[in-house]
């Protein structure tokens, strides 16, 4: 007797990131496109916009580091900076690698490793089986390089036209990147521990930024920030909750 019972096969497993990531693409698009913009405004060519984006590929640091080189400010200086708003990588490496196959591939792809893509890995990774996740993670990471590098060289190419059309994105596009991170801490105000960690990262920055040490107020104020949500966590009574 012939078993007529429909096989269901599953789409690739970089087909099923890429699908996965989309919703990323309303957060990358617009923060790539000001980037674009702003670097042009700055003296950058649209290659070397492109540039920037297909090898640093770092949101905040490439803001950064236009405007330090537009500026002026020595290279080492420059790269420093750049570096230093990168460290919070060494946090992401540990909680992704208990996923992690055994592959030559995974050290190429973790160039693709932004904040918005470990939020989406650390969450479905262990729900994939193992020999489909660095299909998955390729596709995903995938998708939002190619979405990053193309809304740049837009915001490179037609960034002052689409300015000059329609006035009032010249005034929203500074605010995407703030947004796009506003909108990935918001969940974790649901925890006091949390909600504490980064009410001291606000008030540090706030406080350095007004007292004349703007350039270091960031990298300043997360580092309270994680000092302040580490001992908040060890002392008695402590919110128990794990770092994402």
């Amino acid at each position: 007797m012939t078993d007529n019972t429909p096989v269901h096969r599953q789409p690739p497993a970089w087909l099923t990131g890429l699908r996965e990531a989309l919703p990323l693409l309303g957060g990358y698009v617009p923060v790539a496109v000001s980037f674009g913009l702003v670097a042009t405004q700055a003296g950058f060519s649209t290659t070397e916009v492109a540039a920037i984006s297909t090898l640093i590929y770092a949101g905040a640091s490439q803001f950064l580091f236009v405007g330090m080189a537009a500026a002026g400010a020595p290279l080492w200086l420059t790269v420093a900076m750049t570096l230093l708003i990168n460290i919070r990588h060494l946090v992401y490496a540990p909680n992704l690698a208990p996923w992690l196959t055994r592959s030559r591939w995974w050290p190429w792809l973790m160039h693709g490793l932004t904040d918005q893509i470990f939020a989406l890995a650390h969450t479905r990774l262990p729900q994939i089986a193992p020999e489909r996740r660095l299909g998955w993670f390729s596709g995903a990471a995938g998708l939002a390089w190619l979405s990053w590098i193309a809304g740049s060289v837009l915001g490179a190419v037609a960034g002052e036209w689409l300015t000059r059309r329609w006035p009032l994105l010249g005034e929203v596009m500074p605010f995407a990147l703030p947004a796009l991170f506003l909108v990935l801490l918001a969940p974790h105000f649901t925890s006091l521990r949390w909600s504490l960690a980064l009410g001291i990262s606000m008030a540090a920055a706030l406080v350095l930024a007004l007292g004349g040490f703007a350039n270091v107020s960031i990298p300043l104020a997360a580092a309270a920030g994680a000092l302040g949500f580490y001992a908040i966590g060890n002392r008695p009574g402590g919110d128990g909750e794990a770092a994402s």
